[in-house]
């Protein structure tokens, strides 16, 4: 699933090629993509005549803003967005497209048809689900240490489960919150509430310091990501334990282990991450 670096990347990409343009209808061949409203009719003709603004990104949600409308759009696994000429031909998995009044074509393919899209009224996107109960972005203001710190003392998961479940900070997935553990030293099944504060100040620092490397690498391509215009990412070439099980360790050449956290495989190094116990943190 694209993570905040691959969906910032896209996101970027998309806005250089849509920006300005006019929409002059809409097709829905898979109308369960279409979460709000409930009547598939209703997204489409709200649409028409609407023009893109700016893309927008929260998390790992891409928002594109047109005159009106804010559209609320989740890639999940396997989810592409790209401009076509009508001349080409979409494929069978082509769900969604944006006609424009140029002529060209947004479409929205999707292999696995896990993504998502709601439509609202620009101003009322980030109050109603699915954005409302997301934490800060990690690039903000109020991603602090003082707020990781109050929230994780109020819970006894595994640091890595409350990093993926976006109340915290918005953005991180499998790949980014294995990467931040292991750069800050922290074994990923350690207790949210046993981390010092020195390990806080750490993680917290490591997490901004990872994503924004990945945004600079265009993402990471793992499996089947490229940006909108065909182009894979290349922090790949830069992780150190994701993916990576029974290899080496780039920092002390021990071998890398796999196990599984919260449902998710995990890959980490048993020597830079000792699993130790720590007491709670202080108030």
């Amino acid at each position: 699933m694209p993570e905040l670096p691959e969906v910032e990347t896209v996101r970027r990409t998309l806005e250089q090629l849509v920006k300005g343009k006019e929409i002059e209808r809409v097709s829905v061949t898979w109308p369960k993509i279409i979460k709000q409203p409930e009547e598939v009719e209703q997204f489409k003709d709200a649409l028409v005549g609407q023009v893109i603004d700016h893309i927008g990104r929260r998390g790992k949600f891409l928002l594109i803003y047109t005159t009106d409308f804010a559209l609320v759009s989740h890639l999940r696994m396997e989810g592409r967005y790209g401009l076509f000429a009508p001349d080409e031909q979409p494929d069978k998995h082509t769900h969604v497209i944006f006609y424009f009044t140029d002529g060209t074509q947004l479409r929205y393919r999707d292999v696995r048809k896990f993504g998502t899209m709601h439509l609202f009224k620009k101003g009322e996107e980030l109050n109603a689900l699915p954005l409302s109960q997301l934490g800060p972005e990690p690039f903000s203001e109020e991603f602090t240490v003082k707020r990781m710190k109050e929230m994780l003392a109020k819970t006894n998961r595994s640091i890595k489960t409350v990093l993926l479940d976006q109340k915290l900070v918005v953005g991180l997935g499998n790949i980014y919150v294995d990467e931040s553990l292991f750069k800050a030293g922290i074994h990923p099944e350690r207790a949210a509430n046993s981390l010092s504060q020195k390990e806080l100040v750490t993680l917290h620092a490591e997490i901004v310091k990872t994503l924004e490397e990945a945004v600079e690498k265009g993402g990471s391509t793992v499996r089947s990501y490229v940006n909108t215009q065909g182009e894979i990412g290349m922090f790949q070439l830069e992780l150190y334990v994701y993916g990576r099980k029974g290899e080496e360790c780039k920092v002390c050449s021990s071998e890398l282990e796999r196990i599984v956290v919260g449902g998710r495989g995990t890959v980490f190094c048993p020597k830079c991450q000792k699993s130790k116990k720590a007491s709670k943190i202080k108030k």
